[in-house]
C-alpha cells in the first residue's frame, strides 16, 4: 500500500509516531522521522534500519521553524519528495481549571501543538503542489472537537489543529494534496499514563483506578489501543481513500458522540 512512499512522521519516538513509523515500513514505507527526544529516536531509527527500513531522523523541535526547515530539506535531498505527512507531535499540561492555568502554559501549548503543525503544513505542502499529490495528516484530539474541562489549553490548541487542516484541505483541493485530522481521545500511550498520574495525585487514587475513572468517560468504557488509532492513519493516508480531505476523525470510543 505504502511501497516506496515516503512518510514524514514528527513526534516519531514514542507513542503513536513510534508505531505509526513501524506500520507504514511494514508496507514498504521511506521514513522521514523526528522528535525532540533524540536519544529515543536514534533508538528507534537503529532498529528500523536493522530491518532494511531507510530512514532520515533528525531531533526537531517542531516549534522551531529553522529545525522544521532543516529537517523537510533533509528528507528532500534523501528521497525527493514527501508524499505523507503525519504532524502527530504534541504535548499535554497539568490537568487543573483555567484560571489556575499561566500565559506561559498557554504559549507552550499552542507553539507546540499549534504553531508545530502550522510549520509543518507550511514546508510539507509545497514539496506535495510540485509533486502534484500528497496527503497530511494532522493529529488533534477528541479535545479539538468538544470542550474538555481541565484541559482548556490543550483543547484550544487542538480545536486549532483542526482549524488549519479544515483551511489548508480548502487551499489544496485542486492540487491534489488531500489534508485530514485525526482525533483519538484517551489511548494507552505515555501521554494518557502522564494523565493518569495527575489524576491520582489529585484524587489519592491508585494509577489503576486513575485509568478507570479516565476510561468511565469513554462511552465504550475502555481506553483505545495505539493500533486502533495506527490502523486509522493508514487508512485515512492511504492512496485509494482518495476523496477524503478536510475532515476531523475521530477515533474516541463515542466520546464525542455524547
Amino acid at each position: 500500500m505504502y511501497q516506496d512512499k515516503v512518510v514524514m512522521i514528527t513526534g516519531a519516538a514514542s507513542g503513536f509516531g513510534a508505531m505509526a513509523a513501524d506500520r507504514f515500513a511494514q508496507h514498504g514505507a521511506k521514513l522521514g522521522l523526528s522528535d525532540i527526544n533524540g536519544a529515543q529516536l536514534a533508538e528507534l531509527t537503529r532498529t528500523l534500519r536493522a530491518k532494511g527500513v531507510e530512514v532520515v531522523a533528525d531531533e526537531v523541535n517542531v516549534a522551531e521553524e529553522a529545525q522544521v526547515v532543516a529537517h523537510v530539506a533533509n528528507i528532500a535531498e534523501a528521497f525527493g519528495t514527501i508524499d505523507v505527512a503525519i504532524n502527530n507531535a504534541g504535548i499535554g499540561h497539568a490537568m487543573r481549571p483555567l484560571q489556575f492555568l499561566t500565559a506561559d502554559d498557554f504559549d507552550l501549548m499552542m507553539n507546540v501543538n499549534a504553531k508545530g503543525v502550522f510549520l509543518g503544513m507550511k514546508y510539507q505542502i509545497p514539496l506535495m503542489q510540485e509533486a502534484g499529490q500528497g496527503a497530511i495528516l494532522n493529529v488533534a484530539s477528541a479535545a479539538g472537537l468538544v470542550g474538555s474541562g481541565h484541559l482548556s489549553l490543550y483543547a484550544a490548541a487542538k480545536h486549532a489543529v483542526v482549524g488549519l487542516t479544515k483551511a489548508a484541505a480548502d487551499e489544496n483541493a485542486t492540487r491534489g494534496i488531500r489534508v485530514n485530522a485525526l482525533c483519538p481521545s484517551f489511548s494507552a500511550t505515555p501521554m494518557v499514563d502522564e494523565m493518569a498520574s495527575m489524576v491520582g495525585e489529585r484524587t489519592g487514587l491508585s494509577r489503576e483506578d486513575a485509568l478507570a475513572r479516565i476510561a468511565s468517560r469513554v462511552p465504550m468504557r475502555r481506553v483505545s489501543e495505539p493500533e486502533e488509532v495506527v490502523q486509522a492513519m493508514l487508512w485515512i493516508n492511504a492512496p485509494d481513500n482518495s476523496f477524503m480531505t478536510g475532515q476531523a476523525i475521530a477515533i474516541d470510543g463515542g466520546l464525542t458522540a455524547v
